[in-house]
């Protein structure tokens, strides 16, 4: 018995990534507004009722997706550079003009969950929390318990985490003049943080993905 529900638990999980992965590749390609739970239980394999089985709502099945985003962001940089830096940062906001859809939805789901009752709001109200620990963590390791401004880890977690959140609203709203990879390493250069404030931004940067743009991907307009 207790193989038969590892079994099922197994399976499971397996349909919960399917659909995940589903639906990130579909907010991809047309956006979140335009992403229904119809096609995103085709795209998966399983039918609409087998979907809300997972996940009720809408809301929820992005709450999902941006809990999953989060999970492979975070496997990518340990992966990537094994320590908590804020060049893995500067390379994370390289990624992320390169995916403008789940930028996007991020954008709006957290400013939507600032009313009461929203279904995402306890999400965003754990995420900020984690965010700004993870941040001061990798702070106080790059520099200790002060920065060359004088700052400590703790108060300037939260500008970091208000700076690369401002920087995707610009971007999505005006991609043209908003070059967000560019502006964020200016960002540490103007805090002394990290090697990667002097260095190129990565194929998000003006020229490469972000010419696109999020435009080029919805035609809703802005927002996330």
């Amino acid at each position: 018995m207790r193989t038969g529900g590892g079994g099922r638990e197994a399976r499971r999980a397996k349909r919960r990534e399917a659909i995940l992965q589903a639906a990130m590749e579909l907010i991809a390609e047309r956006g979140y507004r335009r992403t229904s739970l119809a096609a995103v239980a085709e795209r998966a394999g399983l039918t609409q009722q087998g979907l809300l089985h997972h996940f009720p709502t809408k809301e929820l099945l992005l709450v999902g997706v941006l809990e999953a985003r989060d999970r492979w962001d975070l496997a990518s940089a340990a992966a990537a550079s094994g320590s908590r830096r804020t060049d893995t940062l500067a390379a994370l906001v390289d990624y992320n003009a390169t995916r403008p859809g789940i930028v996007r939805t991020y954008t709006v789901l957290s400013a939507d969950s600032v009313t009461e009752d929203h279904p995402a709001r306890a999400f965003f109200e754990s995420r900020f929390r984690a965010v700004r620990a993870y941040l001061a963590e990798a702070l106080r390791a790059e520099c200790g318990d002060t920065l060359p401004g004088g700052l400590t880890p703790e108060r300037a977690a939260p500008l970091l985490v208000a700076v690369m959140d401002g920087l995707q609203l610009q971007w999505l709203l005006d991609p043209q003049e908003v070059d967000m990879p560019a502006a964020f390493r200016d960002f540490l250069a103007l805090m002394e943080l990290g090697g990667a404030a002097g260095g190129e931004p990565g194929p998000g940067g003006r020229g490469g993905e972000q010419a696109a743009g999020p435009g080029g991907e919805e035609a809703e307009g802005p927002g996330s």
